[in-house]
């Protein structure tokens, strides 16, 4: 009987996770280079996906989520609103926390930003690869999908 170590399906699979991790990893930091992240830190830009995908959210609740002092939240929460990306208001069940939003300058700029990094992915695909390739990309994107799924 093969141990798990020398049987070639769990080496494959170990090489395709490895490579999987790279791959996505450069795909990132093409779209960062191509097509940018709007003039923000890393660290704006994961306030900004928060607010997006969770909605109203606390400094202090930002900081928990981000795995950041507050004092360090409270300085990146500034510089987005600064730049009049995000916006807060008075919690409504407890006037001493203010809820902070995103204003329609960043949902619009957002939006923006993910339509040009389409379009950058669009060229490069439509570019790079014949339609058997498109085709198999296609149906690699459908798995891909399935591992996101969890």
């Amino acid at each position: 009987m093969k141990t798990l170590r020398h049987d070639p399906r769990i080496a494959q699979t170990q090489a395709t996770a490895r490579e999987l991790r790279a791959l996505i990893g450069k795909l990132k930091r093409q779209l960062r280079e191509k097509v940018g992240i709007m003039g923000l830190t890393l660290s704006q830009t994961s306030v900004l996906i928060h607010l997006e995908r969770q909605g109203s959210a606390t400094v202090s609740e930002l900081a928990r989520a981000e795995n950041v002092r507050p004092q360090s939240m409270g300085a990146t929460v500034l510089g987005l609103q600064v730049q009049g990306l995000v916006d807060g208001v008075p919690d409504p069940n407890d006037g001493r926390r203010t809820l902070l939003s995103l204003t329609p300058l960043a949902h619009e700029k957002i939006r923006a930003n993910r339509t040009a990094r389409e379009d950058w992915l669009f060229q490069a695909i439509r570019d790079r690869f014949d339609a058997s390739e498109q085709d198999a990309l296609a149906r690699g994107v459908e798995l891909l999908k399935r591992l996101a799924e969890g």
